[in-house]
């Protein structure tokens, strides 16, 4: 049984954390709203009241916040974790954010006699909520044996890629896989309903070939009944694919069909679909089809 903490209970966080108290772990979560701490509750977790209530008597300290300026703030702002957890705590960032952060925050932290792994995931909702995550762990190996017990309490594929900020390195080519995935399913959709096939058996047999994917798999249903409720929203991918193109160009590497989806998912937000899930991207494929919408 490890005492852990866990900051940030959203889409994703909230059931990760509810499968650490269900794998019997003490589990302290803190959320900006409380009542997402609900289902932690009820799983026998308890809600903390402020980040350093949370970290008091924490082993292992779970982050899962939406971006770089909110783990940054978590971690070294007033009252947060570097001031008020104990010395030699591990510190997991589950966010998904910039690499050159991650390494920079991995650096204080260590200064300060805290562990640190990155490790993103991927999955979605989905993933979270069936404890079948794909986890990309960057840090000491030594710190991700001690991890992984709980890594593995959260998902399927967990999976050590380096030092400090390799995970977030392989978290953005994940992203930049997705997305570019995500806009060619969604052009085959409108291109193969414009000519009055049967989209869903079309898609079926896709599913079975080359063309075959998980974003296929667990996004089709989304874009055939046009219910875009976010597992994963278009503001965030916004985000990440701002940390691919930075970080490329940073790199020298050149990424022209990650650049090409990147305007057209901050094209998709300027739309005001940023709220919605990023198989809602299909929408933006209708705009440009001159298709009528909601």
């Amino acid at each position: 049984m490890t005492n852990i903490a866990f900051i940030g209970l959203g889409i994703m966080g909230s059931p990760m954390a509810v499968h650490l108290a269900n794998a019997g772990h003490r589990v302290a979560g803190y959320n900006l709203d409380p009542e997402r701490a609900k289902p932690l509750v009820e799983a026998g977790g308890r809600t903390a009241d402020s980040i350093a209530d949370a970290v008091q008597d924490a082993d292992v300290v779970c982050v899962m916040v939406p971006d770089s300026p909110d783990v940054e703030l978590v971690l070294t702002g007033e009252g947060g974790v570097f001031q008020r957890a104990k010395s030699g705590a591990l510190i997991i960032d589950f966010s998904s954010i910039r690499p050159d952060v991650t390494i920079e925050l991995a650096a204080q932290a260590r200064e300060q006699g805290f562990r640190v792994l990155d490790a993103p995931v991927s999955g979605g909702e989905a993933g979270a909520k069936n404890a079948a995550l794909s986890i990309m762990v960057g840090g000491e190996a030594g710190d991700f044996q001690t991890a992984k017990p709980l890594f593995d309490a959260v998902g399927k594929t967990v999976v050590h890629v380096g030092a400090s900020g390799s995970g977030q390195t392989v978290k953005a080519a994940n992203q930049l896989i997705v997305a570019a995935n995500i806009q060619a399913l969604s052009e085959a959709v409108v291109f193969l309903e414009a000519y009055g096939v049967d989209t869903k058996a079309a898609l079926e047999v896709l599913g079975g070939g080359l063309a075959g994917s998980a974003v296929l798999n667990q996004k089709q249903e989304n874009m055939l009944s046009r219910s875009f409720q976010p597992g994963f929203r278009i503001d965030l991918h916004h985000k990440d694919m701002g940390i691919v193109t930075s970080a490329a160009r940073e790199r020298g590497v050149v990424v022209p069909l990650g650049s090409l989806v990147a305007q057209l998912v901050a094209s998709a937000r300027a739309n005001g679909d940023g709220g919605l899930d990023h198989s809602a991207l299909l929408r933006g494929v209708e705009r440009l089809s001159g298709k009528t919408q909601d």
